[in-house]
């Protein structure tokens, strides 16, 4: 028996009407059709699976990218006393073992898990047993070599179609393009298809590219002036811990987020930033899938990312309340030279791939014809060392040996030995010259890293090894020393990749299998970084308006409240010049709220406050600490 779709809104979200095309999509469902949902970011996406497999017998099996993803849609269904598990990392055999047989015979109605998850064998027999009524692929574009997510794994979700043939399929997505939206398709093997697509236009964001010099001070301002709470991305970890600190000196409360912090760490800052302890989250874009906070009015790119979908899907997360606000991309002319370096030049091509590979046969020794099933221990700095290769250039090319099965990589590379000087300067010359033998290593770690007594640091032991002329063990040893010394916090762990070979070695030939995708993944990268270039540069068309049509959707509607519309407002005839004229003559006698000059100004309300934020911009005006305006 079907539960009426409508009372399940109601009875566990509260809702009384569904928004968009998610009543459109469930219904299809229902009727047993294959669906693709290319939603907004902030659409209501899970609300499109979740409900027909709660109007179903059976179980949903959901594909998610993200373990804070996952783990965040199981605890909402649990809140609202839905039966649903995940099957997460970390777990051992008898506990996943446990969990599946509570999917066969416990009555859940969802399963998450990962798609490397998926594709264990035992994983695979289980789940065709269980009663599934719907499988649902989120963040699909995840399955797209053409998509900002590429995940290798993704390619398996396709196995679920085998093993519940008569099981419909949901692909959800905010950021396809045409290019993405087809892989997505013709890789699921979707078929009794229909597509949705509500539009990913955003009428409460004001999309603003600002080109400043100053980006910190710009920075200040605008976390100063939004109402509610913010994001700033960065592309480093460092960045997050030096913005944050920045900005908390400037007065503004601030958190920072990314992959190196502890789990518990992670749990804390989010904490504080969704009460609204901390208001701004400095953080790489490891932070934000998953996390529904409605209230974000502002969400600051501080360097150009690396593709459109990322920065659309970033920029997304501000507004979800549906009240106004600001997503803006700081950038200056440095930037460009900066984001073409850091994603471009260590772009691994054909002849990179094939040198590579070789020299890693050769590096272990593995003869023409053969290779070794088991699992090596590889030191990835002294393989780039010896062979005198850019780290992340090699890297980048490993993962791509990886993604075609060539070689298994483990992701130890990830884990990071860390560094931070806790001693004043004067604290550390005073130890020095009570352990004298320990200067000069000392000395080789200061001159190597910047900033190592302000922010816990990335230390490459192979490259202090080198140039302090110690073995990494006795540098260890130091190290261990200060810590225990407390002059330093050392956080030691195995740095080396694990590195399995999974074909014979044949050099060329093994790589020309693949060429095609190496040819492509250079193509799509470079193809990206020029996009999100042109989308900086051009100041014609409004940046909704250039948003939309890199997704596929046409519109003449201009939004009169991005950089591009609101350069139009200074032209003649827009009584640009005479209201900035009258803000500022009030300003000068003294410092007026944004109320009190709309009562003293004689021009229309909006106008004076799209000059008032012009006149931001331009750093005529500021804030003050009473939201005043004030001369600069």
């Amino acid at each position: 028996m079907i539960r009426e779709p409508a009372a399940i809104l109601q009875e566990y979200w509260g809702f009384s009407d569904f928004r968009g095309s998610q009543e459109s999509i469930i219904e299809t469902i229902l009727a047993g059709s294959d669906v693709l949902a290319l939603l907004p970011t902030g659409g209501g996406k899970s609300v499109c699976y979740q409900i027909p497999a709660l109007s179903k017998e059976g179980i949903c099996i959901v594909i998610s990218p993200l373990i804070a993803l996952i783990h965040d849609q199981v605890d909402n269904l649990k809140s609202k006393g839905i039966k649903a598990l995940a099957l997460t990392g970390g777990m051992s055999f008898e506990e996943v073992s446990d969990l599946l047989d509570n999917c066969l015979y416990g009555n859940y109605k969802f399963l998450y898990l990962s798609p490397e998850r998926l594709q264990q064998e035992f994983v695979q027999e289980r789940i065709s047993h269980m009663p599934v009524n719907l499988v649902a692929i989120d963040e699909a574009h995840c399955i797209s070599q053409w998509g900002n997510d590429f995940r290798p794994a993704y390619l398996e979700c396709a196995v679920l179609r085998d093993l519940h043939p008569e099981a419909p399929i949901i692909a959800l997505t905010a950021t396809a393009t045409t290019k993405v939206a087809n892989d997505i398709v013709e890789n699921l093997r979707l078929c009794h298809l229909e597509t949705f697509k509500d539009s990913f236009s955003r009428e409460n964001i004001s999309y603003k590219v600002l080109i400043q010099e100053d980006k910190q001070y710009h920075l200040k301002q605008l976390c100063k002036a939004t109402v509610n709470s913010g994001i700033v991305y960065v592309r480093s970890r460092k960045s997050t811990e030096a913005l944050c600190a920045y900005l908390n000196k400037q007065g503004i409360s601030s958190a920072y987020f990314h992959g190196g912090i502890s789990k518990g760490e992670k749990k804390k800052k989010l904490e504080q930033w969704l009460s609204n302890e901390k208001k701004i989250m400095v953080a790489t874009n490891a932070f934000g899938m998953g996390v529904d906070k409605p209230d974000v009015s502002l969400v600051v790119h501080y360097q150009i990312p690396d593709s459109i979908e990322n920065y659309f899907q970033e920029s997304g997360r501000a507004g979800r309340n549906g009240d106004r606000a600001l997503a803006v991309l700081l950038t200056n002319e440095n930037d460009e030279l900066q984001v073409k370096r850091q994603f471009l030049q260590v772009l691994p091509d054909l002849p990179f791939i094939k040198m590579l590979y070789k020299k890693l046969n050769n590096y272990f020794q593995i003869p023409y014809g053969s290779h070794s099933m088991e699992t090596l221990q590889f030191h990835f700095n002294e393989f780039c060392d010896i062979y005198g290769f850019n780290t992340i250039k090699a890297y980048n090319g490993l993962r791509i040996l990886d993604q075609n099965s060539v070689i298994a990589l483990s992701q130890a590379f990830s884990r990071n030995t860390k560094l931070q000087f806790l001693a004043s300067k004067d604290q550390l010359f005073t130890y020095l010259d009570n352990n004298q033998q320990l200067a000069a290593a000392v000395q080789v770690i200061l001159r190597t890293y910047g900033g190592i007594f302000d922010f816990e640091t990335k230390i490459n032991m192979y490259l202090l090894s080198k140039k302090t002329g110690m073995s990494e063990e006795a540098l260890h040893l130091l190290l261990q020393q200060l810590h225990k010394d407390e002059i330093v916090d050392y956080q030691a762990q195995h740095n080396d990749l694990e590195i399995t070979f999974l074909v014979p070695r044949e050099d060329d030939l093994t790589i020309n299998a693949f060429s095609r995708n190496v040819q492509d993944y250079v193509e799509t990268k470079t193809s990206n970084v020029a996009s999100i270039l042109a989308y900086i540069k051009n100041r014609k068309l409004c940046r909704n308006r250039q948003l939309l049509l890199y997704f596929g959707e046409k519109t003449e509607t201009n939004c009169g409240k991005c950089d591009v519309c609101e350069s139009k407002i200074r032209k003649p005839g827009n009584h640009y010049q005479e209201i900035s004229e009258a803000i500022l003559a009030q300003l000068k006698r003294n410092n007026k709220s944004s109320k009190v000059l709309i009562t003293e100004i004689p021009f229309e309300s909006t106008k004076i406050l799209e000059t008032l934020q012009l006149l931001l911009e331009d750093r005529k005006i500021a804030i003050n600490s009473q939201n005043q305006y004030k001369l600069i």
